[in-house]
């Protein structure tokens, strides 16, 4: 199994609309069979993180599902929105130990 982490370093002050907007954008990619497990926001360590966790059987079942799901005018649309609330980001590629 492979886990997925987006991981998304926030704007001050933007958590909440991030918040919303990844959450309908999840919405969006469900739709498209995206694996989205859950979203995550932080407690403790960095302030205003927002993960985004998912999970496939392959690195090449992510490739075809994010390929898929990243291709609609809705999610374009959301992801630009979404965008400028982010400092920065980076992705985590994990495999679960069985």
């Amino acid at each position: 199994m492979i886990i997925i982490h987006d991981v998304f370093k926030l704007h001050f002050g933007k958590a909440k609309e991030a918040v919303a907007l990844m959450t309908e954008g999840a919405k969006l990619l469900r739709a498209q069979s995206y694996t989205i497990d859950r979203l995550l926001t932080d407690l403790t360590g960095d302030y205003y993180t927002l993960v985004m966790e998912s999970s496939y059987e392959s690195l090449g079942a992510f490739e075809s599902a994010m390929q898929q799901a990243t291709a609609t005018d809705a999610w374009r649309d959301n992801y630009a929105r979404f965008v400028p609330l982010v400092r920065e980001g980076y992705r985590e590629v994990l495999r679960e130990v069985e």
